[in-house]
């Protein structure tokens, strides 16, 4: 019998393994400034899956960079294990982190790219300096990923002769140069327009799919996490506030930080509910109801009325969703919210 549970809980742990590329155990990082240390991550355990676009989002100083920095072992944990594809990194000498860094790729703000090299030489610039490669594997490396990113016509351009969404085009095909197992995304939308950050984000999520490439993005932007990731962990002074499926915690933020950023722009605050009559709800449509006439067949059933105090409706990643805040009155009110739940419409009292 106890051979049986060693190999069950084996399994159960190569599982644990194959499915989470990147795996955080009680981490902590702090800094010395002026002879007193100052805690910039709180003790943080986190596990992203393999193949997902994962997203860390907070304010400025809430910890992210840090947090992306300890992935490729840019900076030192104070304390903790981190283990990368089952290897735990926490133990590698400089000869080990150096080959580590190599399945790791990053994108910039910035860009970081070399002014006085053309894109192909930008982009080829990591396949140099690893010295194993030669000339024509660069050249036909750096071919099919100029294609990949949709810039083979600019291979001989300068970074000066493009635009800011071109140059970030560059760093990501840069960044996949060595075959990364892991895409690390620092802010990597966030000077752009809103066309230009859509492509890039398509541009990810294409990546993402053809690829198979574990993607972990920061950004300050709840937009950027909605449209592309499949999972969000929400940072403040350091800690992992809140983290789930981003529809879940786009639709149903729980921590103040969370509910702060998924409100930003929205009129919900202006409301005066002392003013208005009924009973106030907030429904959440997801998937198909988003555009069935779910609410109007139930009003007409029940004998309620509604009015609309505030909406919104889009898509997370694929996925269309919704929500309205309405004032119920007349009718059977209890009846109409247990026929909306009946058709997959999630629904909130905000006031009896």
């Amino acid at each position: 019998m106890a051979g049986i549970v060693i190999d069950q809980v084996g399994s159960v742990s190569q599982l644990y393994t194959r499915f989470f590329v990147i795996k955080f155990h009680d981490i902590t990082k702090s800094y010395q400034v002026h002879g007193k240390l100052v805690p910039a991550l709180q003790t943080t355990n986190l596990a992203v899956a393999r193949g997902e676009i994962f997203g860390l989002i907070g304010h400025s100083g809430a910890g992210k960079s840090t947090l992306l920095r300890l992935i490729n072992r840019l900076e030192e944990p104070s304390s903790g294990r981190i283990e990368i594809d089952g290897t735990e990194v926490t133990a590698l000498n400089a000869e080990g982190r150096r080959a580590f860094r190599a399945q790791i790729g990053m994108i910039f703000q910035h860009f970081n790219l070399l002014s006085s090299k053309t894109v192909a030489d930008n982009v080829a610039m990591p396949l140099r300096l690893h010295g194993k490669h030669r000339k024509v594997e660069i050249a036909r490396k750096v071919a099919e990923l100029l294609q990949l990113v949709g810039l083979s016509e600019h291979a001989h351009k300068y970074p000066a002769q493009l635009s800011g969404g071109q140059k970030q085009r560059v760093g990501i095909a840069r960044a996949l140069s060595t075959d990364p197992k892991i895409l690390l995304c620092d802010e990597a939308t966030s000077a752009f327009d809103p066309q230009t950050t859509g492509q890039v984000l398509q541009l990810l999520r294409d990546i993402n799919q053809q690829l198979g490439l574990t993607i972990v993005l920061i950004t300050h932007e709840m937009d950027v996490i909605r449209r592309v990731c499949d999972r969000v962990a929400v940072m403040a002074a350091g800690v992992l506030v809140e983290q789930g499926n981003v529809a879940e915690v786009f639709l149903h933020p729980q921590h103040p930080t969370t509910q702060r950023f998924v409100q930003e722009g929205e009129d919900d605050d202006a409301l005066d509910l002392q003013q208005i009559q009924g009973r106030i709800v907030r429904l959440t449509f997801l998937g198909e109801s988003t555009y069935s006439p779910v609410l109007g067949d139930v009003a007409r059933a029940t004998g309620v009325n509604y009015s609309i105090l505030s909406g919104r409706i889009g898509r997370i990643k694929d996925q269309p969703c919704g929500q309205l805040m309405l004032a119920l009155t007349d009718g059977d009110v209890k009846l109409a919210e247990q026929q909306l739940q009946a058709a997959g419409v999630t629904v909130e009292v905000v006031r009896p």
